[in-house]
């Protein structure tokens, strides 16, 4: 069968994630929801996305093809339901479309003709930013039980200090020494050549990506992700970073989520928590303006490619775009568009000449290409995000 993860209505609450990727390749828990879909399906996937993201994350359309939501998160009820699909059947979640059998391209579809099969089972669903690092430690214990399973965790070194062991799993190649790992709350996964360095603390649910590195004396709050060759130090609570993405000093990061290539300056920090613990609101792209939550704790959201410089102060729930340059005194706004240069004194356009000379070298250094498929896709963020900025 041939398996084809589709967007859905939830892409444009997730931006500025989904600005350079479809809803599928965001992480939450251990593994990204294409990855997850993946492993419970035994199959490859392709993606119906934006047009102008199609030529990096392409369709592969066959006679016959079952359409997923990619904002649901799989699990062994829906992946039984899902193989058992017959054509013009489709699984729905409410009036929520979860998946269908199809042999007509996608512009025929027709729901009236689908025969409805309620799913009405316990699932988790990314439908909001905020969701990323608010169901994330569900997503790394659903998503630990899977990768486990039947497997022998590799001997955790003796000079650790250890609670509960029993919920910690090391692949190969990883190394921890001097460190304390405290799993009674959740479980704490490491990959493949991942390091947590001497003097570090980490509570669970933690996960800690292939070839990720956790630096000397940070403290880590679950449930936290840190994704595949990120680096953190400081201190970390309840927060997701993608892939690539550096957080390597002391500062405080919380109820958060960095895209990829993302940098934080030394001694950087976000507020969590408004000052009269009211509810956060944060900028959404639909309605352009600010909206309500239902949080009281929500710190930063930053796109890929985004920095700021050191000792960069963020108010609670500020969302930055793609490709922004964030540095100076005092606090920028709650809603940074992308490709801004400047801070709480105010901002100018970060052209993408710059952008994309800055993306080759820090790319560059991990031994990836900023292809033109890359290069064509920022251009297209940065046209389609100039009503934002003020110039």
């Amino acid at each position: 069968m041939n398996y084809i993860l589709f967007d859905g209505p939830s892409r444009n609450n997730l931006l500025p994630f989904t600005f350079t990727r479809p809803v599928a390749d965001i992480r939450v828990g251990i593994l990204t929801i294409r990855e997850k879909w993946e492993s419970f399906l035994d199959s490859t996937t392709t993606t119906v996305t934006e047009d102008y993201l199609s030529d990096k994350y392409p369709m592969v359309e066959m006679d016959e093809n079952v359409m997923i939501n990619a904002s649901y998160l799989p699990n062994l009820e829906l992946i039984e339901r899902i193989k058992s699909l017959k054509e013009n059947q489709a699984i729905f979640n409410g009036e929520d479309v979860i998946a269908f059998f199809t042999k007509e391209t996608q512009d025929d579809i027709d729901f009236d003709t689908y025969e409805a099969i309620e799913f009405s089972d316990a699932i988790i669903k990314i439908e909001n930013t905020w969701d990323i690092f608010s169901k994330n430690g569900e997503a790394i214990q659903d998503d630990f039980n899977f990768i486990t399973k039947d497997r022998t965790s590799q001997p955790i070194p003796a000079s650790n200090n250890i609670l509960a062991p029993e919920n910690i799993f090391i692949e190969e190649g990883a190394k921890l020494e001097f460190a304390t790992l405290n799993a009674s709350n959740g479980p704490i996964y490491i990959g493949e050549n991942a390091e947590i360095m001497e003097g570090s603390s980490v509570r669970g649910p933690f996960a800690l990506c292939e070839n990720a590195t956790v630096k000397m004396g940070a403290k880590i709050y679950g449930p936290t992700t840190i994704g595949p060759y990120s680096k953190v130090g400081g201190e970390v609570n309840n927060s997701v970073l993608f892939a690539y993405s550096n957080k390597g000093h002391d500062g405080f990061l919380g109820n958060s989520v960095l895209g990829e290539w993302c940098n934080l300056g030394a001694d950087t920090n976000n507020s969590n928590l408004k000052n009269n613990y009211a509810e956060v609101r944060l900028w959404d792209y639909q309605t352009e303006g600010f909206a309500k939550t239902g949080l009281q704790f929500c710190g930063l959201m930053m796109g890929d490619h985004s920095k700021c410089g050191i000792n960069t102060m963020f108010n609670t729930g500020t969302v930055i775009g793609v490709s922004a340059n964030i540095y100076g005194s005092g606090f920028p706004r709650n809603f940074v568009p992308s490709f801004s240069w400047g801070g709480s004194s105010g901002f100018t356009t970060y052209l993408t000449k710059k952008v994309f000379e800055v993306a080759k070298v820090v790319m560059s250094r991990r031994g990836i290409e900023f292809s033109e498929q890359d290069q064509a896709i920022l251009e297209h963020v940065f046209e389609e995000t100039k009503k934002y900025r003020r110039e």
